[in-house]
């Protein structure tokens, strides 16, 4: 039986994602740095364990000799994702993880030819937004052959796990981010507002730096890419503020002092996740004043429910040899149709007559 090691397991993603491969049977190693959260749960779920640092490369791959997959769930992935790859890339073993975070995937996707040599598979990010997102975009392009941008939006506002506040803490002096003419492009904190219909009325949404932003346009091709996400008047107003506070997020002490108090909030509870769903919107855009424009929704269960349900559902693909050897995307690696192999997604919605009024997308101006 091939051999999945989850590290971060006893995180609340890693937690959630631990319990569900012992679910489906994978009978999974549970792995991180902290010995006694390890070991509490080592305990409790009755899986094998194993401790290991990041700081030496031997010592990553050793602990990775027996592997066949990895499952990286600790956050932020700025930390863990670099040494965990090289680890992996070592000991001949097949990486996924569930990163939304720009850099890591680009870092990522630097290692393609070192994992296509090596004979793994590298595959960031299948997690939410991702692997809707990606799905999503593929289909659009399937739909507009010629198409040169996409914007793409989620409206799923939810308490967000201590991980995730801690990961956008690590990363709240880089600013936004957008994709124009196939290279990453640095804008302000949330640059641009858009009324946009995600399937229940249009609701502001602004630009967000999302890993999508990556990944869809490696799945594509496709040259320029926006990310938007529905925030709350206080939260787009607190993001635009973000633009003067940025040298304050800067300071090591006041980096600290946030991740501290980000301790202290939970994620999700169990009924909050069986109630929550998410709303998926993308538009594919061709050039000039006689360009086509095409738009499809999904509609999916709680973003939590569906990383959970897409990590291990890519950690059993990729177990099960479905992915080639170097960097992959989840719609790269499975398709557009993936995403239908979890749980509770609807779609694709697709417009077959948008309206022509619709703003065009602000990269084609």
């Amino acid at each position: 039986m091939s051999t999945l090691l989850i590290y971060g397991s006893y995180g609340y993603v890693g937690t959630l994602v631990a319990r569900e491969a012992i679910d489906r049977g994978l009978d999974p190693i549970l792995a991180g740095r902290d010995r006694e959260q390890l070991r509490e749960q080592v305990d409790e779920l009755g899986q094998a364990g194993r401790r290991f640092d990041l700081g030496d490369p031997d010592t990553v791959a050793e602990a990775l000799a027996d592997v066949d997959c990895l499952l990286n769930c600790a956050g932020p992935f700025s930390n863990t994702a670099e040494p965990l790859v090289e680890g992996c890339l070592r000991s001949g073993t097949d990486y996924v993880d569930i990163t939304g975070e720009i850099p890591v995937i680009e870092a990522i996707r630097d290692r393609d030819a070192d994992a296509t040599e090596a004979g793994i598979t590298l595959l960031p990010a299948a997690a939410l937004s991702t692997i809707p997102i990606d799905c999503l975009a593929a289909h659009l392009a399937d739909r507009l052959a010629d198409a040169d941008a996409l914007a793409l939006g989620v409206d799923a506002f939810r308490i967000p796990s201590i991980g995730t506040v801690r990961t956008v803490i690590e990363g709240a002096d880089t600013g936004g981010a957008v994709r124009r003419d196939g290279r990453l492009e640095g804008v302000p904190t949330a640059w641009r507002t858009r009324e946009i219909d995600f399937g229940r009325g249009e609701r502001p949404a602004v630009t967000m730096p999302m890993g999508d932003i990556s990944t869809t346009h490696y799945t594509t091709g496709i040259p320029n890419v926006e990310m938007y996400a529905v925030m709350p008047q206080p939260a787009r107003l607190g993001l635009k503020l973000h633009r003067y506070l940025a040298p304050v997020f800067e300071s090591k002490p006041v980096r600290w002092l946030l991740k501290q108090a980000a301790g202290v909030r939970d994620g999700p509870s169990e009924r909050a996740r069986r109630r929550g769903s998410a709303y998926i919107w993308g538009e594919a855009r061709t050039e000039g004043a006689d360009g086509e424009r095409v738009v499809s929704r999904l509609r999916t269960p709680d973003p939590y429910v569906v990383t959970v349900d897409g990590a291990v559902t890519v950690a059993e693909r990729v177990l099960a040899g479905d992915a080639d050897a170097g960097f992959q995307t989840p719609a790269g690696a499975f398709g557009a149709d993936f995403v239908f192999e979890l749980d509770g997604v609807e779609g694709f919605f697709d417009e077959s007559t948008p309206d022509a009024s619709s703003p065009v997308n602000p990269l084609l101006r």
